[in-house]
């Protein structure tokens, strides 16, 4: 910390020379709305010399010219140039418009940006400015739970383990992208916002597409797209460093440093923290280190040069088991915070449940500006993960006579590892051991976008990735024993003796490929705006097995699916002020991976695996002055032959596996989102999402002993009618933000959500007969309303930009469930919840220099 200081001074003083003999100017960039506009490029023409606006829209630029122009810049904005003199230096309020034919269009094409009152989806975006001062102690995609559409919760509370659904689809159906490139797992479609915990220091913006989307990739997403834009060549030149604590020993201390655009071409941005706690929930200490680098060069005016790496180094205690409300309230220790899955060894904080990753993801990017009417940008990437989490095996650390007391109270793994010991050659009861997975992610993403006419353009690309995913269970603790009997009845791993770095039940390798092509034909002329655009991609998966029968591997059959996409849309600008647009798509969309195999511990694929298909429409309606600007979506999107896999504890303690085939659902509803500012000072948001997520029909389902692979069952789930679970389908948000002085300001957010259904258990929803069936919806988790407080203030250090954040969400401390399993009885009783966090607090200093 000592040194941290050191820095600190030795970086003020520096900037404080600098800036001697030198002439301010200043200023406030705005959109048409007058709403401020953080993060805009403000950069005195003809030189190197720029900076960037601060939250409020506002920039102090540094120069030793007596005159000259200024030109004002922010992404999907036509840029400004602003004349300044030794007598003009304040150039007060700069209006920026939306100009879509103007924006830098290899920035658009490469991250899929939608452009508004052009691109006809329902969109919204989040500068960085609000993520920095509302995000606080809060997961990544909580950012967004006052974006139409949008259900985030924490989940279990671990670090990094939120969770976020988009019209009612699970992450596994939103495309997750940085700056362009996907990065939902290439098995599973998962994201694992703990491997990007890095994000919320370096983006500089954040889009969420609801729906169809502009994303141009090969194979497309059902719920949406949400575009992760980081800091790059525009970031000004200079630093900060930042300091935050909060809530259950939050600690969290970074730098980022940028040298600008430089003489030479090249722009170099960096930037690392440490973070730290104990977690909101009982027993999830966690600690991350993130990093990000961006290094670009400007070769000429036709080729541009970016490199990009970001990653986080992260582990952290996690919450795996639900209990059911009367448990939570039975335990006096805890209540909502109670977590079973930790407890104490050597008078120190062990977890039964517990979660370590490192996933960098690298890019090259090149831009290339073929001719006026023609450019081509291609990214190179790569990922390469490696970790896993921690799972037991044996009955005592479920088993409430081993806690530290009452049914309550942490695990007592001192006697755990006292009676292992105990048991010398008899060998141990209960260990740990890890759920081992990394893997090799390689791709290229490159598309090229001409101008037939002054009206008509084409662009089309390729996007291919391969990728390569290990998967193993290892012994990693035999607490006190001299090793671990594998009682396993299956000839693949039963009957082992089991030491330390041993590995059991499953060891393989899944290999998925993914190749495709996508073209879009696009025309725009005055006031209307009409898109086309097409896919077609080849999936292909395989799997060897380590754990094999016999001495020899044993290797899958490669399977192959074609899935291809159509989809077109309008937007028309009534008038300066109102716009409608629509749009409508087809596509068959290949499995996931983990849905082709029988299940994890198997070879033989599932025969019944076929492709999905989407058939989605909506129609938009937007109304912008600068007083007041609102939108209105309605959307219908049907899901055909849905796959779903669900693994759930058998009687015997092995895990079954049910999947099922041929489920249709049909999401449909209306948003609506509002920005009123009826003073300068006051700014009023609000959005309403109003859903109704249905399952249409009743669907088969094959159920079998996973470590086996014995056939339990084939029998039908009756799913009709029933509601689609995971996610509030009925949402409210209303913020205001008030401007107490010119650099503070105090933001009040409100959040409601209803009609949550818990998540339906298939083995539950089946019968012999129709007649038979239980038709009742999974249980409706309770309402719940959450305000949040904020507050920034904006000042000077020794000459350097200040702004000190405060957050304190929940503030009433109200007590409600976000997660839930459906029970036997679909009711109160049975449901296996996770309780949302309670009141938290955070208080953040950044510095810039």
């Amino acid at each position: 910390m000592r040194n941290f200081k050191n820095l600190l001074l030795i970086a003020m003083f520096f900037t404080s020379a600098l800036v001697l003999g030198q002439t301010k100017i200043t200023g406030i960039v705005v959109d048409e709305t007058g709403e401020p506009l953080p993060g805009a490029g403000v950069l005195e023409q003809g030189t190197t010399n720029g900076t960037a606006t601060d939250f409020d829209g506002k920039f102090i630029l540094n120069t030793k010219s007596n005159s000259g122009t200024v030109v004002v810049s922010f992404v999907n904005y036509a840029n400004k140039l602003v004349s300044f003199s030794s007598s003009n230096t304040n150039l007060g309020r700069i209006q920026l418009a939306t100009d879509g034919n103007i924006l830098d269009e290899i920035v658009v094409t490469a991250t899929s940006f939608a452009i508004g009152r052009k691109t006809p989806v329902a969109v919204s975006t989040v500068k960085a400015a609000d993520i920095e001062d509302k995000l606080g102690i809060q997961e990544f995609p909580e950012i967004l739970k006052s974006t139409p559409g949008v259900y985030a919760t924490k989940s279990g509370g671990g670090y990094g383990d939120g969770e976020i659904n988009l019209r009612g689809f699970r992450t596994q159906n939103i495309a997750v992208m940085i700056n362009g490139i996907p990065v939902n797992d290439m098995e599973n479609g998962a994201v694992y916002w703990s491997n990007w915990a890095g994000l919320s220091d370096v983006t500089s913006a954040m889009q969420v597409q609801r729906g169809l989307g502009a994303s141009k990739v090969a194979v497309p997403s059902i719920g949406g797209t949400i575009n992760i834009i980081s800091k790059s060549t525009d970031a000004e030149k200079g630093g900060s460093v930042r300091m935050s604590t909060g809530n259950d020993g939050f600690q969290k201390y970074g730098m980022t440093l940028s040298t600008g655009l430089m003489d030479n071409g090249f722009a170099v941005t960096a930037s690392a923290a440490k973070v730290s706690g104990e977690g909101y929930v009982d027993g999830l200490q966690f600690e991350g280190f993130n990093y990000f680098l961006n290094v670009s060069k400007k070769i000429n005016d036709n080729h541009k040069l970016s490199f990009n790496a970001i990653g986080t180094i992260q582990d952290h205690g996690q919450r795996y088991n639900r209990r059911t409300i009367a448990e939570y309230r039975a335990t006096e220790q805890g209540g909502k915070r109670f977590n079973p899955d930790w407890g104490y060894r050597n008078g120190k904080v062990e977890n039964s449940s517990f979660n370590f990753y490192h996933k960098p993801q690298i890019s090259l990017n090149h831009d290339w500006v073929i001719s006026d009417k023609t450019f081509l940008t291609t990214s190179v990437y790569a990922s390469f993960g490696s970790g896993g989490g921690r799972r037991t095996q044996g009955t005592k650390f479920s088993n409430d006579s081993y806690r530290l007391g009452d049914i309550d109270q942490p695990i007592d793994f001192d006697r755990i590892v006292d009676e292992n010991v105990a048991n010398g050659v008899d060998g141990a009861t209960d260990i740990f051991a890890a759920s081992k997975n990394s893997h090799e992610w390689y791709g290229v993403l490159s598309t090229l976008k001409t101008d037939l006419s002054e009206t008509l353009s084409l662009s089309g690309g390729l996007d291919a990735r391969y990728y390569v995913g290990s998967h193993w269970y290892e012994v990693t603790d035999l607490l006190g024993g001299q090793y671990f009997y594998n009682d396993d009845l299956d000839e693949k791993t039963g009957g082992q003796a089991l030491k330390v770095g041993d590995r059991f039940n499953k060891d393989y390798d899944g290999k998925v490929g993914r190749y495709g092509m996508f073209a879009q034909l696009e025309y725009s002329k005055d006031d209307l705006s009409v898109f086309l655009s097409s896919s077609l991609s080849n999936s292909t998966y395989s799997k060897v097995d380590r754990m094999s029968f016999g001495a020899e591997n044993r290797e899958s059959e490669s399977a192959s699916f074609i899935g291809y996409s159509t989809k077109g849309g309008a937007n028309y600008n009534i008038d300066e002020k109102q716009n409608v647009f629509a749009n409508v798509g087809y596509f068959s969309r290949a499995p996931i991976a983990d849905n082709v195999f029988n299940s994890d511990y198997d070879v033989d694929l599932y025969e019944d695996a076929i492709n999905e298909r989407v058939f989605s429409a909506e129609l938009g309606y937007g109304f912008k002055t600068q007083l007041f600007s609102a939108n209105v979506n309605l959307y219908n999107t049907y899901w055909l032959d849905r796959f779903m896999t669900f693994s759930l504890p058998g009687a015997d303690g092995e895990f079954i596996t049910s999947n099922v085939t041929g489920l249709d659902a049909l999401h449909q509803g209306i948003e609506i989102d509002f920005l009123f500012r009826p003073m300068d000072k006051l700014a009023i948001t609000g959005m309403a999402s109003l859903g109704n997520w249905t399952w249409k029909n009743d669907a088969s389902a094959t159920t079998f002993n996973d470590t086996t692979g014995e056939l339990i069952s084939s029998e039908t789930v009756y799913a009709k009618d029933l509601k689609v679970s995971d996610a509030a389908q009925t949402t409210f948000a209303l913020g205001l933000k008030y401007d107490l002085l010119e650099k503070t300001n105090i933001s009040l957010d409100y959040n409601y959500a209803g009609d949550n259904y818990a998540t339906m258990n298939v083995t539950g929803r089946t019968a012999d007969s129709p007649e038979e069936a239980d038709r009742t919806n999974t249980w409706k988790l309770p309402n719940y309303n959450l305000f949040d407080l904020g507050l920034r203030h904006g000042f000077e250090i020794g000459g350097l930009e200040t702004t000190l954040t405060a957050n304190l969400n929940n503030i009433f401390d109200v007590e409600y469930i976000s997660d839930a399993n459906n029970g036997p009885s679909s009711d109160y009783d049975t449901a296996q919840v996770y309780y949302g966090a309670g009141r938290t607090f955070s208080l953040g200093l950044k510095i810039k220099f």
